[in-house]
């Protein structure tokens, strides 16, 4: 699906007040085979004009409310540990405010940290099991991680489910 028209679904699904999508897999999500593994090495200017142009549309012109990273590592940096493309381009660079979450079981088995996952701006942890959570508390303790970054998280997902179809229907 084109940027454009990535974005005019996510502007039609969210017209629906309350309700909104996830743009997935950010990104050079380029394989199934392997794809927890792989490396996708792209320069600059490619990543930008061709892998990350879809997706900055979709945010940009769609206001996507969610948005899930991939498995696979980018220029040997795995997506959800991407502090710059998580926060410095998508937040930072195109504004966007919505959520971010890893993919489910992304950040297990030696693969991906869950807390630098949070520290480079994934705001659940898919699916939130408790070795993710033990994981989170660890990396605070040390300093890996800083209570700021997962109080961001933490409202960046109530701010979700404030303005969720969900929150609408039971609190009003």
């Amino acid at each position: 699906v084109s940027g454009k028209m990535a974005a005019a679904i996510t502007r039609g699904v969210q017209s629906v007040p309350g309700v909104g999508t996830t743009i997935k897999h950010f990104a050079c999500n380029n394989q199934e085979d392997n794809r927890m593994k792989v490396s996708s090495n792209v320069g600059e200017r490619a990543l930008r004009e061709i892998y990350l142009r879809g997706f900055e549309i979709c945010v940009r012109e769609g206001h996507a409310k969610g948005m899930m990273t991939a498995y696979n590592r980018i220029n040997k940096v795995y997506a959800p540990n991407n502090y710059d493309l998580c926060t410095k381009v998508l937040r930072n660079e195109w504004g966007f405010d919505g959520v971010v979450m890893t993919d489910w079981f992304s950040t297990g088995g030696g693969k991906m940290r869950n807390s630098l996952a949070m520290k480079a701006g994934n705001d659940l942890i898919m699916p939130g099991l408790g070795g993710n959570k033990k994981d989170i508390i660890k990396g605070v303790k040390s300093g890996l991680i800083a209570e700021e970054d997962v109080r961001r998280c933490c409202g960046n997902v109530v701010k979700a489910i404030l303005n969720s179809a969900t929150q609408r229907e039971y609190i009003g």
